[in-house]
């Protein structure tokens, strides 16, 4: 039997806390618990470690559970105790089953922040309906991807149908990111954690998906339908002044995300999903003298994301080569930006959405904070939180998009978090 979520002694628990994202997701959590008297606690397979890292970082958990993804026990008491499990253990490919499974199975709520689509798939799956049947929600994909971006879309699309009764035809977001003054350094892009994620998405079965715009949609006809609309693409193109390179770390993540949950609301409404034309990418802005080199930087990220598009199609022997190689020289989990490049990001996004009439709505993002790790770490925290609180959230249960999981309601709250979204049509 299911223990209902409000019968827990634990708000929210932060399974990995000593990575590079989840020491912050703790501290924010320490942080937010004194204000809002929140209960929360660590868990990790070294407490030693834990302590450490923490210490460093300035803050203590009240409380500390041992938990290990090879000890089925251990996550399961770790979820019989928490209304919401915050994963921080990646690559999820490997890793994060054995969570989801125990989140299920004790009736928790589960947060975690896999870019890995081919594994949010086999989750869809596999746990759909036993995670509505447990009355419990399931959100992947839960930190700058594909928070910020799928809660802008859905914040368009009810302005849209508010003032208009319109549905939207096309959505073009551009994300713009300031980097604190100084020399710039290989782990302020990409940890290693990400990095290994990358490299397991395309190791996977059905590895396909990384690149399908519809890879998370299980209406075979409308899946067709977005792939027709709105296919990715990698390549560099202008838009005003900028020079639009792919979204990083990947431009295959937030598209299959946002047409899910357009998707789901559309069956919760009990019509068919209307797919729109969805794209997206990095701007980079400058001065007309720097515009080849704005556009050289551009070709080399879309340069790295179409290797990943075509490693991702191969042959599955040639996919697992690919994998072992990228796994044994990229960065390992642990890897990531220092403390002292935390803070001083500026990143926006702004997002232009037109209706099938002509309309337009927009919708900006304001936010501080490393985009991928501090900034990603607190919307997490508070998505957590949220999931928490009694009817803070829709009552919606199963595998979930953050738009679908969270509301637009919340939308508010994330200012705390250091992210602001404001809407104007």
């Amino acid at each position: 039997m299911v223990l209902p979520v409000p019968d827990r002694d634990l708000d929210v628990v932060v399974f990995g806390s000593t990575g590079v994202t989840g020491r912050r997701v703790a501290a924010y959590l320490a942080e937010r618990a004194a204000e809002t008297g929140a209960s929360w606690a660590a868990a990790v397979r070294d407490v030693a470690k834990l302590r450490r890292v923490l210490e460093e970082e300035g803050v203590s958990a009240p409380e500390t559970i041992v938990a290990d993804v090879d000890q089925p026990d251990s996550l399961a008491a770790m979820a019989s105790r928490a209304r919401v499990v915050l994963n921080l253990v990646g690559p999820y490919t490997l890793y994060g089953r054995p969570v989801i499974e125990a989140c299920v199975a004790g009736g928790a709520h589960y947060v975690d922040l896999t870019g890995e689509i081919p594994f949010v798939r086999q989750i869809i799956d596999s746990f759909g309906d036993r995670a509505r049947e447990a009355e419990v929600k399931l959100v992947q994909v839960c930190g700058f991807e594909s928070l910020p971006a799928d809660l802008s879309v859905l914040l368009a699309a009810e302005q849209a149908r508010a003032r208009w009764d319109d549905a939207l035809a096309e959505v073009d977001l551009e994300a713009s990111v300031s980097a604190p003054p100084g020399m710039p350094r290989p782990s302020d892009m990409v940890s290693g954690g990400t990095a290994q994620s990358l490299a397991a998405a395309a190791s996977s079965e059905n590895a396909a998906a990384v690149t399908d715009p519809a890879a998370l949609i299980t209406d075979s006809a409308v899946a067709e339908e977005i792939r027709r609309r709105s296919p990715i693409s990698v390549m560099p193109r202008r838009s005003g002044d900028a020079v639009i390179a792919p979204m990083a770390p990947a431009a295959f993540i937030n598209p299959a995300v946002i047409h899910r949950s357009a998707a789901l609301l559309a069956a919760e409404s009990g019509t068919r999903a209307e797919p729109f034309r969805y794209r997206e990418g990095v701007a980079l802005r400058g001065t007309a003298p720097s515009l080849p080199l704005r556009y050289a930087a551009a070709g080399v990220m879309s340069g790295a994301q179409a290797a990943l598009a075509s490693a991702a199609r191969a042959r599955p022997s040639v996919r697992r080569r690919v994998s072992g190689v990228l796994g044994a020289i990229l960065p390992s989990s642990g890897f990531g930006p220092a403390s002292d490049r935390m803070e001083r990001w500026k990143w926006r996004i702004s997002l232009t959405a037109r209706t099938t009439a002509g309309r337009e709505v927009r919708v900006e993002v304001d936010a501080d904070g490393h985009p991928g790790y501090l900034a990603t770490a607190r919307m997490m925290g508070e998505a957590g939180l949220l999931l928490a609180e009694p009817d803070a959230t829709p009552q919606r249960t199963g595998c979930l998009t953050p738009a679908t999981a969270l509301g637009t309601a919340c939308v508010g709250r994330f200012e705390r978090a250091r992210v602001r979204f404001s809407v104007s049509s």
